[in-house]
């Protein structure tokens, strides 16, 4: 099982079975969510997770290309960990920043690709 939110706790350093920062995790789990949806990834109707009940393909669909479904369970770690463990440095800062501004910019270029595909026209 893929669980979101229990993925995304390893990479904030939280053992899946302490659960003492979860509301936290959660919530930004939802913002960065939230965040997707805004730009066009995820359900049409939005999409949030109350435990660690909810797979990322229910996120995506099982229609999902591994490339998209990769972007963005990386955007959501990045989002939560500047959140619930934001880097000491400026320079991991700006690096971080930067990595979430790429997925952004990655997801929605995916996003368009489906709304308008290219057509190429054989003459």
């Amino acid at each position: 099982m893929d669980s979101i939110l229990n993925s995304v706790k390893q990479v904030v350093g939280q053992d899946e079975s302490y659960s003492d920062f979860d509301v936290d995790i959660l919530m930004a789990i939802n913002s960065a969510f939230a965040t997707l949806h805004q730009i066009g990834i995820g359900p049409d109707d939005g999409f949030a997770i109350e435990d660690d009940s909810a797979v990322w393909a229910d996120f995506l669909g099982p229609d999902a290309t591994a490339m998209t479904i990769n972007s963005a369970k990386n955007y959501v770690c990045l989002k939560v960990k500047m959140v619930f463990d934001p880097p000491q440095t400026s320079y991991h800062l700006t690096s971080m920043e930067k990595q979430i501004q790429e997925l952004e910019w990655r997801l929605n270029v995916v996003r368009e690709g489906k709304l308008h595909p290219i057509v190429v026209v054989v003459v």
